[in-house]
């Protein structure tokens, strides 16, 4: 048997799980990532610790499943997206810390590019607001503030990447230097409709262009692991940033799928096609991981605060001992009895992008307990999810587009039933679970598994998509037009 490997490097750790061309996990190792806070609002992981223990845990998952990299077919990667690395072409040092997608240290020049007034210009080319969580603004903050930086980047000294290129400059030894259209399309740097970076943009921020990695399909073959590095020379054949990957593991192929990752907060995607909708209702354009060389796109929205509200619950009001209980807590009363939490800890994101709003409960009786602000908690995840899932279905109805048949979901809190039914009778469609949940992992594995012939073709990776468990609406639609009425008053309440 012939087996895919894939790297799953992420905010928090570094993973590596060997699948089977099946889709099935065969083995999985992880170690975590050192989170480094110079000063509020700023967040860096080491890049030297990044790649040591991407490679160590490949190296220990190959061990795991008792089988020797000459048994890999091919090696996929998936990443936190907008994290920026620059290291120096000749040594391989990087010359400053990883800058974090958390980081807000870039606003001052995200500010000055508005006064500029290329905010317009900015959204047409690349689908993003111009925002210091984009990777553009990191670089420009690296070149003007590391002592000798610009100058050597201007003599073509430096390389710059997401954490993608990064690994692949390591694992090829340098031979390479590229990324993938989705971890590109987070830059703020490339115009997601011609597929290469934007000289305009590039000038904008003063880029060189030669410290740009070469951009490719997310499907094609992006170079060769050194043999000494995991016994063998394995080719890497497939790359995507962490969200779009999960959309590929989804099976969301076509116009008009979505996901949505149940993490510390909620990523929710929807498919496209080949047409790159321009949202009404403040949700982003982003390029869709690519098997081909034909553009495909995706709408993104974010919910900052999803699984987070469980780590609250447990280290915040003490409600819990372990996060797992949540459901057993929730489940201890029929409903909420009225109480609404509106978790906006950080602000509250898309559809509101209300960042001065702070978290409230309301509903409050002298009858309310305990687990009624669990429920409500709990459901507030549901709740936002719904809001910006009908944000979405707003677009679409303006481009004359069929609404959204199912959700197909993911991420570490998609395992409480409470809450994915709930979430269901909110939506008024089905939520689909599927049988591997590891989708980010997964569909960096499908990518790799097409450009190396494992697949024949993106139907085959349909066809063996499985339905661990489906969600059906149990309440009329009456139920979830109050409800989502009873939300909107609560969040009305949370701007300061």
């Amino acid at each position: 048997m012939t087996y895919i490997l894939a790297l799953d490097q992420g905010t928090s750790s570094s993973r590596s799980i060997v699948f089977t061309p099946q889709g099935q996990i065969v083995a999985m190792a992880q170690q975590e990532i050192t989170q480094i806070y110079p000063q509020p609002g700023w967040v860096e992981h080491d890049p030297m610790q990044i790649w040591q223990t991407q490679l160590a845990t490949a190296q220990e998952a190959l061990a795991k499943a008792g089988i020797s990299a000459r048994e890999v077919a091919a090696l996929g990667i998936t990443n936190q997206r907008e994290t920026s690395v620059l290291w120096h072409k000749t040594t391989g040092q990087p010359i400053y810390n990883a800058i974090v997608w958390q980081d807000r240290r870039a606003e001052p020049a995200c500010v000055a590019l508005r006064e500029q007034g290329l905010t317009d210009t900015i959204q047409a080319k690349t689908g993003l607001l111009v925002d210091a969580y984009f990777s553009g603004t990191k670089l420009q903050w690296i070149l003007d503030n590391v002592p000798n930086a610009r100058a050597q980047a201007e003599r073509g000294e430096l390389l710059f990447g997401t954490v993608d290129s990064w690994l692949m400059w390591q694992l090829s030894g340098g031979a390479v230097h590229v990324t993938d259209v989705s971890n590109a399309s987070r830059t703020m740097l490339f115009n997601i409709h011609t597929n290469q970076w934007d000289a305009e943009l590039l000038a904008a921020l003063r880029i060189p262009e030669c410290m740009m990695p070469k951009v490719q399909a997310s499907s094609s073959m992006f170079g060769q692991v050194r043999p000494e590095l995991l016994g063998h020379a394995i080719p890497m054949g497939g790359v995507a940033g962490d969200q779009q990957s999960a959309l590929f593991g989804q099976a969301c192929f076509s116009a008009g799928m979505v996901k949505n990752t149940y993490g510390t907060g909620c990523f929710m995607l929807m498919h496209t096609g080949d047409v790159a909708m321009r949202s009404q209702n403040g949700l982003i354009t982003t390029s869709a991981a690519q098997a081909t060389a034909q553009p495909q796109f995706a709408m993104e929205g974010s919910v900052f605060v999803g699984g987070a509200v469980v780590q609250w619950l447990r280290d915040g009001l003490g409600a819990i001992r372990h996060s797992s209980e949540v459901q057993a807590l929730a489940e201890s009363v029929p409903d909420s009895g009225g109480v609404m939490v509106v978790p906006a800890f950080t602000g509250l994101g898309v559809p509101y992008w209300k960042p001065d709003a702070r978290g409230t409960i309301t509903g409050l009786t002298r009858g309310s307990t305990v687990a009624h602000i669990a429920r409500a908690a709990l459901e507030s995840i549901a709740f936002q999810s719904a809001a910006l899932l009908h944000a979405m279905g707003r677009d679409l109805a303006l481009a004359g587009v069929a609404q959204v048949k199912e959700l197909r979901v993911d991420g570490g809190a998609c395992v409480n039933d409470l809450l994915m039914q709930f979430q269901a009778d909110l939506l008024g469609i089905d939520v689909v679970r599927p049988d591997v949940v590891e989708t980010t992992a997964l569909g960096a594995a499908y990518l790799a598994g097409l450009s190396t012939g494992i697949y024949a073709s993106t139907d085959e990776l349909s066809a063996q998509w499985r339905v661990e468990r489906r969600f059906t609406p149990q309440r009329l639609p009456d139920y979830a037009v109050e409800q989502m009425a009873l939300w909107e008053h609560a969040v009305r309440k949370t701007v300061l």
